[in-house]
């Protein structure tokens, strides 16, 4: 296994807290739940961003994580680490090119191992959908606690829902005022379709001023932990 050093964009104290709630949560959706995809409807909803940073957050919590790019047609996860070397990934494993050893990756992050998505290939989500894939979640799950797969939009591709018969649950991303109640329930029906059971649904790109959360949770949060938590809140 190689090393490798990343970069993770530091979150701010409320985000860094929604996180730790998601980690929590997630953790409560008991011990079978170990190889989580996440997906999304449409490009830019957060999806790659909120992957990454709960696969940080639980290494941070004592856990050994995996976190697995299969956005085999446009990853934004190498550019998004600000990884300068050359890496192999998993469309170099699954293709035959390399050895599984050759794609894993350490990281900087401690508990935190990595596999890149590699080069665009021209058949994704056939080689997605391949023996090899499966095997790979099936000795990778004995080895981490949890396994995060990040993977392209559901509702542009069918790569998420192959990926998805894979793994024991699923997250959907869904941006703020970004799609409609009827698109997004394509989408879950196509995870339901892929007998992966949706663990819960992320509303990304929330304006909480807006909305008026902000002004709601200082007030009270407000009451169990000062003043100062309240003037956070609504900053």
């Amino acid at each position: 296994m190689q090393s490798i050093q990343i970069k993770i964009p530091a979150l701010d104290r409320r985000t860094d807290e929604a996180y730790k709630t998601l980690r929590t949560n997630l953790q409560f959706c008991g011990k079978d739940i170990r190889s989580i995809v996440i997906t999304s409807c449409t490009p830019s909803e957060g999806k790659s961003e909120i992957s990454l940073h709960l696969a940080k957050s639980l290494s941070e919590s004592g856990k050994r994580v995996l976190f697995i790019d299969a956005d085999l047609r446009k990853s934004v996860i190498i550019s998004r680490c600000q990884v300068s070397q050359t890496v192999k990934g998993l469309s170099h494993y699954l293709s035959g090119q390399s050895s599984f050893a050759d794609i894993v990756y350490s990281t900087s992050v401690h508990n935190l191992h990595m596999i890149f998505a590699g080069p665009v290939p021209p058949n994704p989500t056939e080689l997605l959908g391949t023996n090899n894939f499966k095997l790979a979640i099936e000795k990778l799950k004995t080895v981490y606690d949890y396994i995060i797969v990040d993977t392209p939009p559901l509702g542009s591709v069918i790569d998420g829902a192959v990926v998805a018969n894979e793994c024991d649950g699923s997250i959907l991303i869904i941006g703020a005022n970004e799609i409609s109640r009827r698109f997004a329930k394509k989408v879950v029906e196509q995870l339901k379709l892929a007998d992966c059971p949706v663990l819960g649904v992320i509303l990304n790109k929330v304006d909480s001023k807006q909305n008026g959360y902000g002004r709601y949770y200082g007030k009270y949060y407000g009451k169990y932990y000062g003043e100062n938590a309240e003037k956070y809140l609504e900053e």
